[in-house]
């Protein structure tokens, strides 16, 4: 298949600490020649979230918060500061938390159609018997409160959609934890726009095997008038405590067999999407709103894919088609004897 790449993938994982930055285009700056230091140190960098081994098939990357020797664990003798991104490992997703901003540096699914559907009546999930609650298994001075959302005009915005997790409750239940939660404009964002990208998503499941979804909150810079790059962001709660996001990010990788003679030889596909958290017409074309995967990684300090998995896969808008379908909030808590197709 002319364009196509054709990599072997059979297990997906995620890890990575999230940092500030910028996907918008800026001017390089020179810097100035710093003078050799004596018994460098050489970093130990943080790899990929999705490699690739030697036999094409995908691993998980482990990374580790400072260089292993002697004279750090001399100095870190009594702690490590960090900065720390709490792993978060729920039945529908996996997710690090920021303890600084009090809400997901990143989080991630696997989609697939087996995994989308209800469970028995008995077990499947159900949006209504969820609440929102604060997740006691993170350190108290760095929680999200109920108490910080109450009247700050923002939505508790789901990182992983409820709808995501139907096959039990337990599963749906995690994805209301305020450590799944960011603060989203709602009518016009959360509501909205930011709901059909999540459909989109789970729609992928009918054109591909696998799909991988990471969520990113982002805070992008912004010209001022006097030509100068600055990030300006909201803080709710009273004292202030959780980070309102300028952006929120959504990357997919999409896999399927090449063919069925090879069903371990699949296409790879790979997208990314920059919205900003504000009300977004419902008439905006999603390929608007794309970015190169490199720009959400240069942004959030993450490192999602390969260079081989960047190099060797095709654009998701190229594989499938990249339109939101327009379903009023309201409208979608409804049944609907209507099945909605897959992206063509």
């Amino acid at each position: 298949m002319s364009g196509s790449a054709l990599v072997r993938v059979a297990f997906f994982a995620a890890g990575a600490i999230v940092g500030g930055g910028v996907a918008t285009a800026m001017s390089s700056r020179n810097q100035s020649a710093v003078p050799p230091r004596p018994s460098p140190v050489t970093p130990n960098t943080p790899g990929p979230i999705i490699d690739l081994d030697r036999t094409g098939r995908a691993r998980l990357q482990e990374n580790t918060l400072v260089p292993s020797n002697t004279s750090v664990s001399t100095i870190l003798k009594y702690g490590n500061p960090g900065p720390i991104a709490d792993p978060l490992l729920r039945k529908a997703y996996v997710a690090a938390y920021d303890r600084r901003l009090r809400h997901p540096a990143w989080t991630a699914e696997h989609l697939t159609q087996a995994s989308l559907r209800s469970g028995k009546q008995a077990e499947g999930g159900d949006r209504s018997k969820s609440t929102f609650i604060e997740d006691e298994s993170l350190p108290v001075p760095f929680r999200a409160r109920l108490k910080d959302y109450f009247r700050s005009g923002y939505d508790r915005g789901h990182m992983v959609p409820a709808a995501d997790a139907k096959f039990s409750q337990d599963a749906m239940n995690e994805t209301f934890l305020l450590s799944n939660i960011a603060p989203q404009v709602g009518d016009g964002f959360n509501r909205h726009y930011w709901a059909y990208l999540e459909e989109w998503c789970r729609r992928l499941t009918g054109n591909f095997q696998d799909v991988y979804v990471f969520t990113v909150p982002l805070y992008l810079p912004r010209q001022d008038s006097d030509g100068k790059w600055r990030v300006s962001h909201e803080v709710i709660g009273s004292p202030p405590n959780v980070a309102v996001p300028t952006h929120f990010a959504k990357v997919v990788l999409t896999s399927k067999p090449a063919s069925a003679s090879k069903p371990d030889l699949l296409e790879i596909s790979t997208g990314a999407f920059v919205l900003p958290n504000a009300i977004i017409p419902d008439d905006a074309p999603l390929e608007s709103f794309v970015v190169p995967v490199e720009a959400i990684e240069r942004a959030a300090g993450l490192t999602l894919f390969s260079d081989e998995i960047k190099a060797h896969s095709s654009h998701i808008c190229k594989t499938t088609r990249c339109q939101v379908l327009v379903r009023k909030f309201d409208d979608a808590q409804k049944k609907s004897q209507k099945t909605i197709a897959a992206p063509k």
